[in-house]
């Protein structure tokens, strides 16, 4: 009996394109799509990237200098939609609506799944407990800028009070268990956003620039200046937690539309990142500080300005408190994992179940059992509560959540799609010869009116066309080869063009850049520790 795995292999080269769009249809209607638009995935996902950071951007790029500055917001945002493209790449692996880093992580690493859960966990929960803290500290002087009477109450001058209010806002929404019913939310807080990069850029405009010899165009701060703000930028992209929510809860998923929310959201926020740290740095030069709003001068547009980080961050901690659950659920479920057992044979061999089963049931998170009410409103209360409770008690978590960022953020936007992927796309793994018989099975399957002539012989018949068009291909592609406009006439927008090989091996290097970036990151921050000390 020929081995599958190199008849798939030569098969899938002249299968294209076509062999995965049917593939990716066929996934939808097995585990039932979502309901959400693209547009509203596109908003939920940006407003996870663009938050407060935009502010730093400008303090970022006096220690870069404005073309390498440049140069990094851009390459920072390209690793950033590499890794996410990698994981919409996982996904298939996973039946549709059930993806997540614990349904992957029992496919690759099964006994480490808990560590990668508990990571994904402490890293949004520090994120959300900041937004809080971000708010308590603003509030008061919101309040005072709106009427300078407030400062002689004094409850209104109280952190506590004002990060007890907003609670009232975050609760009820995150208790929403769609990451799609968040996307009114969001659209408030990227207006939100939009304001501040009104703010800075009406700044730059109206008020005298730096002096030239306070600006640096190519030349730089130096290499320890420029890697202590390598870490504001990449952070400034990480919204890998919420990405397989995305997956499970969008209508189509082709791979077309995948990539044009990964690249308008990625696009628009390097738009962002780029205006706001070019306009900022040129108003103030290397004077700037790492939130440069608190530079203007006292006045209303300022005091809005405040207000309206104070929208954006308390929208987006329901964005933060969705994954974290998720990544408890995950924890608090798993059991360790008998590897060396192979898994028990369910399938015929032309692919179909031996016995009908049930469709799986889906939850919002991912998981293939769905969160009960009382388990899903238990996990989240203790995680408000302990978020509040933090909140109240600790004024600044500046260097918790640098180490908390430098190791969380990296393992999630870089180290785990390259990791998952790589260990997943191998051609010996029995999840990639499912996949790739999948794909040879959409191919080789006959029309309807073919079926129903055919009738029983449709098994065989769908071998040997298998067979056949294995060979076709193997013979095609040395001719095609040879042509100058071979690559033109390959490229695909949605990226299914790129070289399964080639694709894994890239997989492995983000990997290791993000090993890399955490290094550079954690060493930052014991160098910042011992200098402050």
């Amino acid at each position: 009996m020929p081995n599958y795995s190199t008849i798939s292999e030569e098969g899938s080269s002249s299968a294209g394109g076509m062999t995965r769009q049917k593939r990716v249809r066929g996934r939808q209607k097995e585990g039932g799509g979502g309901q959400a638009t693209m547009i509203s995935s596109v908003i939920n996902l940006l407003n996870t990237i663009i938050g407060a950071g935009t502010l730093a951007m400008p303090s970022a790029m006096s220690h870069f200098g404005m073309v390498i500055g440049v140069i990094v917001i851009l390459w920072s945002g390209f690793t950033s939609a590499f890794g996410l493209y990698l994981q919409s790449r996982c996904a298939r692996y996973i039946d549709r609506g059930s993806s997540s880093f614990f349904a992957l992580s029992q496919m690759t690493y099964p006994n480490a799944a808990v560590i990668f859960d508990a990571a994904i966990a402490i890293k949004c929960f520090g994120v959300a407990v900041s937004y809080m803290i971000i708010i308590g500290d603003l509030m008061p002087g919101v309040v005072e800028g709106f009427d300078s009477r407030a400062a002689d109450i004094p409850f209104l001058m109280d952190r506590n009070f004002w990060i007890t209010v907003f609670m009232l806002v975050i609760i009820p929404l995150s208790f929403l268990r769609r990451l799609d019913s968040l996307k009114y939310t969001s659209i408030v807080a990227l207006v939100a956003i939009g304001y501040l990069i009104v703010l800075v850029v009406y700044h730059f405009a109206a008020d005298p620039l730096a002096p030239r010899d306070k600006i640096r165009f190519i030349s730089w701060g130096g290499p320890v200046e420029a890697l202590a703000s390598l870490p504001v930028v990449i952070f400034a992209y990480t919204c890998h937690q919420n990405m397989f929510s995305i997956l499970n809860e969008i209508a189509n998923n082709s791979p077309g539309n995948i990539m044009g929310v990964i690249s308008t959201s990625i696009g628009s926020a390097a738009s962002v990142y780029i205006l706001v740290a070019i306009t900022g740095y040129l108003t103030f030069g290397n004077d700037v500080i790492g939130n440069i709003v608190s530079m203007y001068p006292a006045s209303i547009a300022s005091t809005i300005a405040k207000a309206a980080i104070v929208v954006l961050v308390t929208f987006s901690i329901p964005l933060q408190v969705h994954p974290c659950r998720a990544s408890v659920d995950a924890v608090l479920k798993w059991r360790p994992k008998d590897v060396s057992r192979p898994p028990a044979r369910t399938n015929s061999p032309g692919g179909r179940p031996l016995l009908p089963t049930p469709a799986p049931s889906r939850s919002d998170h991912g998981s293939t059992a769905p969160m009960s009410d009382l388990r899903f409103a238990v996990l989240t209360t203790i995680i408000l509560v302990l978020g509040y409770t933090v909140a109240l008690t600790i004024s600044s978590l500046e260097r918790v959540l640098a180490y908390v960022g430098a190791t969380g953020s990296t393992s999630i936007s870089f180290i785990l799609p390259g990791l998952f992927y790589y260990k997943v796309s191998d051609p010996n793994s029995i999840h990639h010869q499912r996949l790739t018989k999948e794909d040879d099975d959409a191919l080789s399957a006959p029309s309807s009116e073919d079926e129903q002539a055919d009738g029983n012989d449709g098994l065989l018949g769908r071998s040997v066309d298998s067979i056949h068009s294995a060979a076709s291909g193997s013979s095609t592609k040395s001719k095609n080869s040879k042509s100058p406009w071979r690559w033109r006439r390959k490229f695909r927008w949605d990226m299914e063009h790129l070289d399964h090989e080639f694709l894994r091996g890239a997989a492995l290097a983000l990997a290791i850049y993000g090993l890399c970036v955490m290094c550079v990151c954690l060493v930052m921050n014991l160098v910042g520790t011992v200098t402050t000390h």
